[in-house]
């Protein structure tokens, strides 16, 4: 029983404290056609909204 609720806790302290799937996808979509740590972490910080501005703002040299 005090292994499951170690266990528990660990698990919330990990997800509250790391970044979510929207940002690292936003993050990698803008380096990979900025190649800028600033506009890098930009995206990060909206997340989503950037991940589906460059899926609509996508060029062809970046669909492969």
């Amino acid at each position: 029983m005090i292994i499951a609720l170690i266990a528990n806790q660990t698990t919330q302290t990990v997800t509250q404290t790391g970044i979510g799937l929207g940002s690292a996808l936003a993050m990698v979509c803008s380096w990979q056609r900025n190649r800028s740590i600033a506009w890098a972490i930009l995206a990060g910080m909206l997340s989503w909204l950037y991940v589906i501005y460059f899926a609509m703002t996508r060029q062809a040299d970046e669909t492969k």
